[in-house]
């Protein structure tokens, strides 16, 4: 059998090819597609996301290589195919940080704002949507991000060409008529209606965030993991009381939800 290399980057690859090997390699990587392995890419980044959440850098350590096979097992398929290779991915990434940091790599001065960075920022990925001839303003935010990440990024696109409203009143107003529009929806509409306005509320509730510089997907994220908290004190004092939640009213619990609140859970 073939030496590995010593280089964790070629160690890598080399493992990646053999896995992929026709004759050799192993069954189930070798009838992989990119279709197939893209959920478990998404799967890795959102693994990554949750060490980081939970303050945990070995387990970090190891999602971070978990992500980047995924992107090795790519590159290889690519390769395979007779597409690309890694290299090929590496050095288009690398080309695309310094064409859009010229204030590091170039001539411009780096003394700006992390605002202006930013506004800096979207205008060179403006001009790389134009030089691929992207379409119209919305048409290359990509349709397999999760829905509210998603739906932020079409309202960012559409306010860079002015549709957005002027200020945060104008949008809390819209979730005031679209709840009153849910709960009609609610008495009278059937449920795919119902589903529609739901959206709806969701799709403006994503607006109020991004008028308030807040990520809403780190925003829900942070109460999940509060629910989860609260929820898990709630249990503790049941059991306490050798009983639990299914034998409990929910004056109870409420009850025990407030107490944690008072804990600072």
């Amino acid at each position: 059998m073939e030496t590995l290399p010593t280089d964790p980057m070629h160690r890598l690859r080399a493992i990646m090819a053999r896995l992929r090997d026709p004759v050799h390699g192993c069954p189930w990587d070798v009838e992989q597609t990119f279709a197939s392995i893209a959920p478990y890419t998404i799967e890795e980044a959102y693994e990554v996301a949750d060490a980081i959440e939970r303050g945990s850098m070995e387990e970090l350590r190891g999602e971070l290589g978990d992500l980047l096979f995924q992107s090795v097992f790519h590159a290889q398929m690519a390769e395979d195919g007779g597409h690309f290779d890694f290299d090929d991915v590496a050095r288009a990434i690398g080309d695309k940080m310094i064409a859009r940091h010229p204030h590091v790599f170039g001539d411009e001065s780096n003394a700006k704002s992390a605002d202006q960075q930013v506004a800096d920022w979207e205008t060179v990925k403006a001009a790389e949507r134009a030089a691929k001839d992207a379409g119209g303003v919305l048409d290359d935010v990509a349709l397999g991000l999760p829905a509210l990440m998603r739906a932020e990024k079409l309202q960012k696109r559409a306010a860079r060409v002015g549709f957005d409203w002027p200020e945060i009143t104008s949008v809390i107003d819209k979730i005031a008529e679209e709840a009153r529009e849910l709960a009609e929806a609610r008495e009278t509409l059937p449920q795919e209606k119902i589903a529609e306005e739901m959206g709806d509320l969701l799709f403006v509730m994503a607006n109020l965030a991004r008028h308030l510089k807040v990520d809403p997907e780190t925003a829900l994220r942070g109460a999940n993991a509060k629910f989860v908290r609260r929820f898990a004190y709630i249990e503790q004092q049941l059991a306490s009381r050798g009983t639990g939640p299914a034998d409990s009213s929910l004056e109870e619990m409420d009850a025990l939800w407030d107490a944690a609140k008072a804990e600072g859970l």
